[in-house]
């Protein structure tokens, strides 16, 4: 018997500010949002602090399982998720095996079905991500996937994506584009420029990110298909996604709260815990991601959280690439509310979402008759970054010891409590 959950005084934010009021939840669905509710309840929360968001949903995350799971498993990775608030995720086929067989798909669909996070697998483009054979797209959306991408690596052949852009376009599937040449990329491991400099190390040209996205889109403009560009980094992607949407090409975009809130700097200090790729880059590159994210060029904020264990980001220079951000993404992402940049709503827009119109799922709301997935947050709450309180097995996490405002301290799906701050809610915040 799921409980019945009243919570009091609660601000309403989804595409609006709404005025508080009582939310009352029972057999899982939203039975009643009004002023003054009374009813019997389980559980009564005080939301006189908080704030009420539909559920999140990061549409780039990597989860490691099947085969990595010394470094993530579907379980903890939602752990780490409803601990941000998410409550949907799209997870990258990078796995081991790589998510092109209808086998992989269903294992992680049914492992992650207990979890409280609706857990969408992104299937290759090509088997076994080697860019030559497509799979087998029919068998992999039946079995579950919302997406196709090769992420980790990019298609190399032009030919072959363009027989998958028009392949996936046919049948819905959205495609989502790795927009490196690793020819041009050729072992770096920074941003090349200041940071390769200075660390003497090779470094990741601007140019295999700006040429790849480029061709993803004169690819997609000239089969009249659609495709999502992926972690966008620089000022020249940020320019041409902007210019091909003004020329009507269906193209979207995602960053992280990284590229636009931190620089190539960070990395000066040879902690592999701020490598990832593409890397931090420049403060110009830095100013033109927000931009982007401010006039919406760029449609979504995700993490793509890449967990590694803390022997593998040991070695500075051999570390993979790769940082984690589910827990933290939110709490980034509001300094730009705090700082009066962006509405509570525009963030919800950009985490919530846009991401599932992207992917063709079902929207999130806060409303009788919906399902109650929602997460509350205290926009106010200050606290400080502390690897060892990751719910995710990774610790390499690019906020650590960062003092940030606003977390989610209780989030809710289907309609029972996943996770609840226990620190918080023991201070007597709520």
């Amino acid at each position: 018997m799921k409980q019945k959950i009243l919570i009091r005084n609660v601000q309403i934010v989804q595409k609006a500010v709404f005025p508080r009021c009582d939310i009352y939840i029972a057999d899982g669905i939203i039975q009643e949002v009004a002023a003054k509710i009374e009813r019997p309840a389980d559980v009564e929360i005080d939301g006189s602090s908080l704030t009420a968001l539909p559920g999140l949903f990061d549409m780039h995350v990597h989860l490691r399982d099947p085969g990595q799971t010394h470094k993530e498993d579907i379980l903890t990775g939602a752990a780490a998720a409803l601990a941000g608030g998410v409550t949907g995720v799209a997870c990258m086929p990078n796995t081991i095996p790589a998510i092109d067989t209808v086998e992989t798909v269903c294992y992680i669909v049914e492992k992650a079905r207990q979890t409280g996070v609706k857990v969408h697998p992104v299937g290759c483009i090509t088997m076994g991500l080697q860019g030559e054979t497509l799979c087998d797209y029919d068998a992999l959306k039946e079995a579950g996937i919302c997406a196709i991408s090769d992420d980790g690596r990019p298609v190399e052949c032009a030919e072959t994506m363009r027989q998958a852009l028009q392949e996936a376009y046919q049948r819905n599937i959205p495609v989502i584009s790795h927009c490196e040449d690793l020819s041009i990329i050729h072992g770096g491991i920074v941003n090349h420029g200041v940071a390769s400099e200075m660390l003497h190390v090779k470094g990741m040209d601007r140019a295999s990110e700006d040429y790849i996205t480029a061709r993803e889109i004169i690819l997609a403009a000239t089969t009249n298909t659609a495709i999502h560009i992926a972690h966008v980094s620089t000022s020249g992607s940020v320019e041409i996604v902007r210019q091909a949407k003004a020329h009507g090409v269906q193209v979207t975009c995602e960053t992280c709260p990284h590229y636009f809130l931190m620089t190539e700097e960070a990395v000066l200090c040879r902690d592999a815990d701020y490598r990832m790729n593409p890397p931090l880059r420049t403060e110009e590159d830095r100013k033109a991601v927000l931009t982007g994210v401010l006039d919406g060029t760029i449609d979504c904020i995700v993490t793509d959280h890449a967990p590694h264990s803390p022997e593998e980001k040991a070695d500075f220079e051999h570390a993979p690439n790769g940082v984690i951000g589910m827990e933290t993404s939110l709490a980034a992402s509001l300094k730009l509310v705090h700082a009066g940049l962006m509405t509570l709503p525009e963030l919800v827009e950009k985490m919530a979402i846009r991401p599932r119109q992207i992917l063709h799922l079902p929207q999130v709301q806060i409303a009788p008759g919906e399902n109650a997935e929602l997460t509350l947050v205290d926009l106010n709450y200050c606290w400080t970054v502390d690897p060892e309180k990751m719910h995710s097995k990774a610790k390499n996490v690019i906020w650590k010891g960062k003092m940030l405002q606003g977390k989610a301290v209780l989030t809710i799906t289907d309609g029972e409590v996943r996770y609840q701050d226990a620190q918080y809610f023991q201070s007597g915040k709520e």
